[in-house]
């Protein structure tokens, strides 16, 4: 029997670090439970709201499912991962992580089960605790900077404000796609993912429907 869905969106904690690339993660976490708070038919409930790790329960696509934010920052994200698997008997099937990845551009993403974390803590955090790859990642493209001695400081920056417009339509997209899986499966999210692009308005600027897309 499949248990109840969580989705971890990966971040560091405190105000520092709220607007950096390598919070992007808890972009799409923050979008979903802003959704839910606004959406009773999403049932939000606060299960821990302090420690190791946030916690709430909610309905996204039709199914229960559980959503996490990590507060042990990055590069410990596994010891609460692996908390939150335990204590609420979560499959390595039905975890997906949330993540920035460096490997592809602002307005791209990919979902993709198992594979290596490319240097990223976070990820790398979680494979060490829960002893496998085999879980699902969302990976959000925050680009590379042009020197690779740059990584480190370039992920705990904030975002180029010409790129803000592109990151809440990813992250809108995010949601959708999200939704999407748990409503009809990996295989149609995984396609709708992949593929995205960032629709361009008639000025130029990144637009995207989220209508409809959550609850």
């Amino acid at each position: 029997m499949r248990t109840v869905p969580l989705i971890v969106g990966l971040g560091n904690p405190g105000p520092e670090y709220a607007a950096t690339r390598h919070n992007i993660g808890f972009f799409v976490v923050d979008e979903i439970l802003a959704a839910a708070r606004e959406r009773k038919s999403m049932r939000l409930t606060t299960i821990q709201a302090e420690g190791d790790y946030q916690l709430y329960s909610l309905t996204l696509g039709g199914v229960s499912c559980l959503v996490a934010k990590p507060m042990t920052f990055m590069n410990l994200s596994g010891r609460a991962v692996a908390r939150i698997c335990g204590r609420h008997d979560v499959d390595l099937a039905d975890l997906v992580v949330v993540h920035d990845e460096l490997d592809l551009p602002v307005g791209r993403m990919k979902l993709k089960k198992g594979g290596g974390s490319n240097g990223h803590r976070g990820v790398d955090s979680i494979v060490e605790h829960l002893r496998s790859e085999e879980f699902l990642r969302l990976r959000l493209g925050i680009g590379r900077p042009e020197y690779s001695s740059d990584v480190a400081r370039y992920v705990l920056e904030n975002f180029a404000p010409q790129d803000l417009d592109a990151i809440r339509a990813v992250c809108a997209a995010a949601c959708k796609g999200l939704t999407l899986m748990l409503r009809r499966g990996q295989g149609e999210a995984t396609q709708a993912i992949n593929s995205f692009r960032l629709p361009a308005s008639p000025a130029g600027e990144a637009t995207v429907d989220t209508s409809g897309t959550m609850g």
